[in-house]
């Protein structure tokens, strides 16, 4: 059997301190391994626990790390595995093939968001023109594909979120919020349309698939077998599905748990 493993990355397998979740006393806290720095600061991290795990899943199956990160935020992460032959960024709309960018996915990807798709100029401006000052933040363009917003969530108005992602919906794309961030995606510019092109090309006979947020649920409905962690928005939303084994754990102790499911599946055993 040949397995594939896509993971999101963000609160599935690498965490930032605030969202480490850690509730031990500090005297019996996991060790823990830093994986990404940025501005010379430590930023992203994983348990010594899980960095053997991962290392032992990078052996034995595809693992494909599946992130809505740029090129640019997802090569700051240092993952303790040697680079994958595979790796998913900017929401599928970049095929990472041992590092290097493909372009031809690229310009498959962006002919079907052309087709299919109201302008990300179009989009990009409503966002700017209807935002509030009071509680927008920043606002961003992630690879010519599709923005977001960084707002205050006390202060955005339910009724903005829902009148913004209805507009966008009728012209082929989706808005949702996720922790502080506001996104507005192209509806084809998804994980699941880059795993199965990574899957097709490798032969996969099985996928595995885990993540936390709503940009994650397209993945995970994708995959032979899926798991969630306790916390994210898809938890906040009980969200659910076939395939899908919704776990306890929460935090990075998640992080954890999710490999050895992985592992677990890979060996031929659903680890639900």
């Amino acid at each position: 059997m040949t397995a594939l493993v896509a993971s999101d990355l963000d609160r599935t397998l690498i965490y930032s301190a605030a969202a480490l979740g850690l509730t031990v006393p500090d005297a019996e806290a996991p060790r823990l391994l830093c994986v990404e720095v940025y501005e010379s600061r430590p930023l992203s991290y994983l348990t010594e626990t899980a960095a053997g795990l991962l290392g032992a899943l990078a052996r034995e199956t595809l693992f494909v790390p599946t992130t809505t990160r740029t090129r640019e935020q997802y090569r700051r992460i240092r993952l303790p595995v040697p680079t994958p032959g595979y790796a998913i960024c900017a929401n599928g709309g970049h095929l990472l093939v041992d590092g290097v960018a493909d372009e031809d996915w690229n310009r498959s990807v962006r002919s079907r968001l052309d087709a299919e798709c109201a302008p990300l100029a179009e989009v990009s401006a409503r966002l700017r023109a209807t935002a509030d000052p009071a509680w927008l933040l920043k606002e961003r363009v992630a690879e010519d594909l599709f923005a977001y917003l960084v707002v205050d969530r006390a202060e955005l108005p339910a009724s903005w979120l829902k009148s913004t992602a209805a507009w966008a919906g009728e012209r082929g794309w989706t808005v949702s919020l996720q922790g502080r961030k506001v996104y507005a995606v192209p509806r084809p510019l998804t994980k699941s349309a880059a795993m199965r092109e990574v899957a097709r090309r490798a032969g996969a006979d099985t996928t595995l698939a885990a993540g936390d947020s709503l940009l994650d649920a397209d993945l995970l409905l994708a995959a032979d077998h899926a798991w969630r962690p306790g916390h994210g928005e898809l938890a906040e939303e009980g969200w659910t599905a076939p395939g899908l084994t919704v776990l306890p754990e929460r935090g990075v102790t998640a992080g954890e748990e999710i490999l050895r499911r992985f592992l677990a599946a890979a060996g031929g055993d659903s680890g639900s």
